[in-house]
């Protein structure tokens, strides 16, 4: 009783509080670092166009880092306000604190799983010698660093699983360095390979293939384009230096390459273009044949090997089918004649892996997966049943055995693991996440809009049940629309922050990504990006008109690409949400290709160095679109120092000409992450940090005060 008398107390002294501050925080004013204006300009086709902040693209420079610490304090103070935030922290690790697991899979004499006790920074590898035995500890990543910021970025045995190599990322960087693993010693080896980027591990014998790039100028590694890149053959025991490079193209120094290999060590030869980058070429060959065989000459189509039955190797490609199919090959026949195993169907394709004599494959219908088996021969054998509207992950499992897991989540379901059998087509639940929270009081709805100019786009909305649509409901709508990449459904356990407030969780699936194949992919780039954002926009909409919420009541979010999606929609209609959350994003349109990987996106966005393009990006540019007067939205950028896929200019350039212009007394807010980097491998900890802030400041800005259970 003690206890309830004290936590009431609290609550009503923090509701004196909340509410003090709501009345008076579009009051504060805010007095945001000094960002000096430069005189820089560039000269497009006869268009000036000012660029004030070019200065803060110098990421090493004394003025920049004074600058980004000065707005960290800024951000931080003013977070440090929200009366309830360190509650909302405590509800989310306790919400966060249960076991999770991944799908055992097979490598050599043993099988492996991840795990995360709870509250670990870093997912966990465990070796079991079977299905039933004890499992133990095979590479724990907690103990690259204190702070949990070098991350597990690859892992991959040898054929027959004596070796494992693994890649680490450092405070989020792109950048990987390999390490190798004598598994029946469980001993790491001399063994270290650097500047490896975007680059998988594939062995071949006592030793694999990798890709990488020059040695980058130092201060220049988070910035710098990324060119000239090379495959190399590293074998075990041997000195990086002594590394032999299998491939690299001096003529086409924006290309990629890979070379990957199947189980059967078939050798796989993948080279991407770019600008205009749309598929890959590709060439295979048996381990002991002299020439490689060309599967994809050209650069227009997706193409990639399965693996193979006996002679015949499957092949997934979108040539002549935009939503994907899998052809067949003889190896053994000399003019390497292509025959239709599984053909187009009208949902996309999404992977495929072979099982002893099966094609297990996963489909998008309506932006949800889908999974059947089919026969060698392409024949339908059976579908699948899935507990629900959700995503598989998998399908891993043993090869020889049959034993076979996939795991499967939804908004409102963890992810569980479940054990699948081929002959009987059933499906039994191997392991489930006992998170301490009622899924069952919410629920998942899939409705259809009409865009701007009449498209039928799908959204997932997801909230309690028994919700009143009296447009007074706190929501938070969540996009991308890019890169053809799909968004099905996904739990996210800080979600429930917000769900269990009487929130409502909208995610839209927009043009531009990959729910119904190139076709809706190609519908959002380059000239018809506009397209993604009304989609966007006329999500919003909807969920306003049909009371689920109103501009006062809503949020938008979206991280890389998406944050480009949140930056061009709160330029374009600012006052058609109460908060943003442009995460990092890529906010200058005009000088994205000049950093990093950037070029490689210029199929999706075109490039300034284009007139035709120039004329597209400057329109919707979300740097170049900030307007002097204009009341924004609360807003709370989001970067990091190590960001070297998104460059962390982007979202600072923005800050700065944000907070310079914006007319009201509406927060904008920038946080920029210390060590960390794109999203990737960040720590648990400071993903909780993020995630509690992002809700916390949605819940200010829109003078709610939610209520928590401890």
């Amino acid at each position: 009783m003690k206890k309830q008398i004290f936590y009431m107390l609290i609550f009503l002294s923090l509701s004196a509080l909340i509410s003090c501050n709501t009345m008076n925080s579009k009051k504060i004013v805010l007095n945001y670092p000094k960002a000096t204006k430069g005189n820089v300009f560039d000269n497009y086709f006869g268009t000036k166009v000012a660029d004030p902040y070019r200065w803060l693209e110098d990421d090493n420079s004394a003025e920049t880092k004074a600058w980004v610490d000065a707005e960290n304090d800024i951000t931080k103070s003013y977070l440090d306000k929200i009366p309830f935030r360190q509650l909302m922290k405590r509800r989310l690790e306790k919400l966060w604190n249960y076991p999770k697991f991944g799908a055992p899979f097979k490598k050599g004499a043993h099988w492996y799983f991840y795990k995360n006790d709870g509250l670990q920074s870093q997912y966990v590898i465990y070796q079991m010698n079977d299905l039933n035995s004890e499992p133990k500890v095979f590479l724990d990543p907690n103990t690259f660093s204190k702070d949990g910021t070098i991350a597990l970025a690859g892992l991959e045995f040898s054929k027959d699983g004596k070796h494992c190599a693994y890649s680490i990322s450092k405070g989020g960087s792109d950048w990987n360095e390999i390490y190798i693993i004598d598994v029946e010693k469980n001993k790491k080896l001399e063994d270290h390979i650097q500047f490896v980027k975007f680059s998988g591990i594939s062995w071949l014998g006592d030793g694999f293939f990798y890709g990488r790039f020059p040695e980058p100028d130092k201060g220049n590694e988070l910035k710098a384009q990324n060119i000239n890149n090379m495959v190399y053959f590293h074998n075990v025991g041997d000195k990086q230096a002594e590394d032999k490079l299998v491939y690299k193209d001096a003529a086409f120094p924006e290309r990629m390459f890979s070379i990957s290999t199947t189980e059967d060590e078939t050798i796989m030869v993948q080279a991407s273009e770019d600008p205009d980058f749309k598929g890959n070429a590709l060439s295979y060959k048996k381990v002991k044949e002299l020439d490689y065989k060309i599967i994809e000459a050209g650069f227009d189509f997706e193409t990639s090997i399965v693996g193979n039955i006996g002679d015949t190797i499957f092949v997934k490609t979108n040539k002549d089918a935009s939503n994907y199919k899998v052809y067949g090959i003889k190896a053994s026949d000399p003019t390497q004649k292509h025959f239709d195993v599984i053909a187009e169907r009208k949902d996309v394709l999404q992977s495929c892996n072979i099982f002893g004599k099966y094609l297990i494959v996963d489909y998008l219908h309506d932006a949800a997966s889908q999974a059947f088996v089919f026969n060698s021969n392409g024949s339908l054998k059976q579908q699948i049943s899935l507990p629900g509207i959700g995503s598989l992950s998998g399908f891993e499992g043993d090869n020889k055995s049959m034993t076979i897991f996939y795991s499967f989540n939804s908004f409102i379901i963890p992810g569980h693991t479940y054990q699948y059998d081929i002959k009987k087509n059933s499906s039994s639940l191997y392991r489930k996440s006992n998170i301490d929270f009622d899924m069952n009081n919410y629920e998942t709805k899939q409705i259809f809009y009409k865009s701007k100019d009449g498209t039928k786009v799908p959204m997932f909305i997801v909230f309690k049940k028994g919700i009143k649509l009296d447009g007074k409901n706190p929501t938070m709508l969540y996009g991308y629309g890019g890169f053809n990449i799909s968004l099905p459904p996904s739990f996210s356990v800080d979600r429930l922050l917000w769900l269990e407030q009487g929130g409502i969780y909208a995610q839209a699936n927009l043009r531009g990504g990959g729910e119904y194949g190139e076709s809706w992919h190609e519908a959002g780039t380059k000239l018809k990006k506009q397209n993604v954002f009304d989609d966007f926009i006329a999500a919003a909409n909807y969920l306003i008109d049909q009371k689920y919420t109103s501009s006062e009541f809503l949020a938008i979010s979206g991280r890389s690409n998406g944050g480009l999606l949140v930056g061009a929609v709160m330029t374009q209609r600012p006052d058609l949400m109460k908060v943003a959350f442009p995460g990092v994003g890529v906010l200058d349109m005009l000088r994205y290709h000049k950093f990093t990987i950037g070029y490689y996106w210029a199929n999706d966005y075109g490039t300034s160095d284009d007139s035709i393009q120039f004329s597209n990006l400057i329109k919707y540019s979300p740097l170049h679109n900030i307007k002097q007067g204009t009341c924004y939205p609360s807003t709370l950028i989001v970067t990091a120092d190590h960001d070297d896929r998104v460059f962390p200019a982007h979202s600072f350039k923005f800050a700065a000409t944000m907070q310079e212009k914006q007319a009201c007394a509406n927060p904008i807010l920038i946080r920029i992450d210390k060590n960390a980097g794109h999203g990737a491998g960040k720590p648990t900890d400071m993903v909780i940090q993020d995630k509690v802030d992002m809700w916390a400041f949605a819940f200010f800005e829109m003078g709610i005060f939610p209520k928590y259970r401890d």
